[in-house]
C-alpha cells in the first residue's frame, strides 16, 4: 500500500462486500463452506461469487456461506434461493461456471440447468 487513498479503496471495497454478505436482499446465494466443500474448492467459488455479483452491481442479491448441506460428492454446492422460486442447487460449481451462473442466472433469471443437480 502506497497511500492513503489506496488504503480507503480497500476499505470501501470490504465493506461492500460484508453488506453483500449481511443485509437482506432478494435473491440469497448460499455457497457450502463445510470442510467437504473447502477441500473441493468452495472458497475460490465464494470468492468469484462475491466479485461477479459485485462487479455486476446485482444489488438485490445476497451472497453467504452455510456449513454441510449433506450431498459431499457434488461439492463445490451453490444454492440461489428466490423469492417465489424453487431452490436451484448448482453442483460441482467453479470459478468459471460461477461467470456463467451469475450472468445467466442471477442478472437473467435463466437458470444454468446442465450445472445443476438434476442434469447429472
Amino acid at each position: 500500500m502506497k497511500s492513503l487513498e489506496e488504503l480507503k479503496k480497500l476499505r470501501e471495497e470490504a465493506i461492500k462486500n460484508v453488506e453483500m454478505r449481511n443485509s437482506e436482499k432478494d435473491t440469497r446465494v448460499v455457497v457450502g463452506m463445510a470442510t467437504c466443500g473447502i477441500s473441493a474448492g468452495a472458497r475460490p467459488v465464494l470468492t468469484a461469487l462475491v466479485e461477479e455479483v459485485a462487479k455486476r452491481n446485482l444489488n438485490n442479491v445476497q451472497v453467504v456461506q452455510t456449513g454441510c448441506i449433506g450431498m459431499c460428492t457434488y461439492e463445490p454446492i451453490v444454492e440461489v434461493y428466490a423469492p417465489g422460486k424453487e431452490k436451484v442447487t448448482y453442483i460441482h460449481v467453479n470459478p468459471e461456471k460461477v461467470k456463467r451462473i451469475v450472468s445467466e442466472h442471477l442478472a437473467n433469471n435463466n437458470i444454468v440447468r446442465e450445472y445443476t443437480i438434476g442434469a447429472e
